[in-house]
């Protein structure tokens, strides 16, 4: 078995668990940065060994794109490539081709996209996504599905589900023809949109699959809180207990929180380098824009008691004059601190789990963080990052 579940909350859905790969243990539930083109954005890898990241994201689509794969193969993989030794997990590229495509053929076979960098055409598929991910040397990888958009009617979403079923028993075939003990692990996409039996179709059909974890994707995608929690709970019931669950593209310090209650181990994000790279930084108190006139003479941390090396070290005022002046070390600065308040509300939440005070943290924690959290949510304008 490659995850065991520690222990469970009385009150939720909640769980602490342990998931094994070939690079090391990940503790659940855990947050992974995202590093969509082989770097999470202004960070080394000491310093997310610093913020205690675990695991972190690579995506098929861009790094199949540029430096492509001969250059990371030539570098014997992709952890040797960027420098990373801890565990790696890679998207399949499906979300991106259907968000950043403009010009793409879907067929049964795969996709037909050009490439957003030059125009090139390109194509995808079920095989080829699982090939590229194992060149990579990914430890988890991701099975090739479609994203539907959001709004989305009923049949397109239902169609869209049963290609992405289709497809996912070809991730399944390609991973079982090629088993040997260096195959990594393998999840399976949860899809259908909006709508309640579409979600439990697609997750009743992938575990017959039986793969080694469950995402959920089609979150995040535009849709309003409500229908991104609702989609959680139409998918979760019907997901394996002693198998990971992983929403993809997720979300808020609350939303993480709330989650995390609803039985989810598994979360990436693009908000914590995203915004730091817009003046913002994270606190249990919600969020400050340091951009802001009112920092220009304070000479406190970001937050108080914080242990991250931008707090140990740095004030807010020299902070903001940094991001005026356009100094690229304010926004590392800010980095540092956001990817260190998101994981160290993770390692908070695993303590919690173990000591059975999950409920107290998950409600005081919620009810704290100030009403005034980012609009932005999770996976639109990925390419960013």
């Amino acid at each position: 078995m490659h995850f065991e579940v520690l222990c469970t909350d009385l009150v939720s859905r909640a769980r602490r668990g342990r998931l094994k790969t070939a690079h090391g243990i990940i503790e659940t539930p855990v947050f992974m940065p995202v590093g969509t083109q082989g770097t999470v954005k202004a960070t080394t890898p000491s310093e997310l060994l610093e913020v205690g990241a675990q695991v972190i994201l690579g995506n098929t689509y861009h790094l199949f794109l540029r430096p492509g794969l001969e250059v990371i193969q030539h570098s014997g993989g992709l952890h040797k490539f960027m420098g990373w030794d801890r565990p790696i997990l890679t998207d399949s590229g499906g979300f991106q081709v259907f968000s950043l495509s403009k010009l793409r053929r879907i067929t049964e076979e795969g996709v037909h996209f050009n490439s957003h960098i030059d125009g090139s055409p390109c194509f995808l598929n079920p095989e080829i996504s699982m090939q590229v991910q194992q060149t990579l040397g990914s430890d988890i990888v991701m099975a090739f599905d479609e994203c539907p958009p959001y709004p989305c009617e009923y049949e397109y979403a239902a169609n869209s589900l049963d290609r992405t079923l289709r497809w996912a028993h070809r991730c399944r075939a390609w991973a079982e023809l090629r088993g040997n003990g260096a195959t990594p692990l393998v999840f399976g996409i949860v899809q259908g949109g909006i709508y309640q039996d579409l979600r439990e179709k697609s997750a009743r059909g992938l575990v017959d699959l039986d793969f080694d974890g469950y995402a959920i994707g089609g979150v995040s995608v535009g849709e309003p809180e409500v229908e991104m929690m609702r989609a959680i709970d139409n998918s979760e019931p019907f997901l394996p207990k002693d198998k990971p669950r992983y929403a993809m593209g997720l979300g808020t310090p609350p939303q993480l929180a709330e989650m995390v209650a609803r039985g989810v181990d598994m979360f990436d994000c693009v908000l914590p380098t995203r915004l730091a790279r817009n003046g913002t930084a994270f606190t249990g108190a919600g969020t400050l824009n340091l951009k802001n006139a009112t920092y220009r003479t304070d000479l406190r941390p970001i937050e108080e008691d914080c242990t991250c090396s931008t707090c140990r070290s740095f004030t807010r005022s020299y902070i903001r004059h940094l991001i005026k002046a356009e100094e690229i070390l304010g926004l590392r600065l800010i980095t540092i601190h956001n990817l260190h308040f998101y994981l160290n509300l993770m390692t908070q939440m695993r303590a919690a789990l173990d000591d059975g005070t999950f409920a107290q943290f998950r409600e005081n924690f919620v009810a704290n963080y100030a009403k005034h959290e980012p609009q932005v949510a999770g996976r639109e304008a990925e390419s960013e990052e």
